[in-house]
């Protein structure tokens, strides 16, 4: 049996493996981090491998998040025992940390959204569903992609305190992933105040690539 440090820590190594940007090397011999937004997120990938691969992409980064929430966080037993939820919340929070600073990469990573679900979904996937649904009116009302990952980010911690209310753990590590969306959309929030963020559908004047990814 993994001791939890061991089971933390193949989270964040699994978290840390840059598939969107391995796939596109592999495939199209191109460095997400030079094309389109420069994000080595699905999104990204999507622009340059089309929507069938980067859908794969989407969901190897999901695949990060719930692995370590369903497979490693077992191993945690110590963890188990002391709080409900606790193991499965701290590793599926160090999968995402490893999206977002990826030792392979020098810690410049994603964002941490598909990969944050992926945990999300490990642990109670109607959290997700809800805050999934939040994503879609979000976008369809403003037509910003990024906004609507801010705001899915910030429905996890909401949601999972109203369905999980005798699990603290799990709605901090919701509340981390929140705050971790946020600041790594900085750079979109910018760009909505400046009036140069690009809708989708459409490009704002004065836009450059879009880096709402993953």
């Amino acid at each position: 049996m993994l001791a939890p440090a061991l089971a933390i820590l193949a989270s964040y190594l699994l978290g840390s493996v840059p598939f969107g940007l391995v796939m596109a090397r592999v495939i199209k011999g191109v460095d997400l981090r030079e094309v389109g937004s420069g994000n080595i997120g699905a999104t990204n990938a999507m622009r340059v491998l089309g929507k069938p691969l980067g859908l794969v992409a989407f969901l190897l980064d999901f695949g990060k998040g719930l692995v370590p929430t369903l497979v490693l966080a077992p191993h945690a037993a110590v963890l188990d025992e002391t709080t409900p939820w606790l193991a499965a919340s701290i590793c599926g929070t160090a999968a995402v940390i490893g999206h977002c600073f990826p030792l392979y990469l020098r810690f410049k990573g994603g964002k941490g959204v598909a990969t944050g679900c992926g945990a999300i979904v490990g642990v109670d996937p109607m959290i997700f569903i809800l805050s999934g649904l939040v994503w879609v009116a979000c976008l369809v009302t403003t037509r910003y992609v990024g906004l609507a990952s801010i705001a899915m980010g910030l429905a996890f911690p909401v949601f999972a305190a109203l369905r999980m209310d005798d699990a603290a753990a799990f709605v901090f590590a919701c509340a981390l992933l929140s705050l971790l969306v946020v600041v790594r959309h900085r750079a979109n929030i910018k760009r909505m105040f400046a009036g140069t963020e690009p809708r989708i559908g459409r490009k704002a004047k004065g836009a450059s690539e879009p880096d709402e990814d993953s």
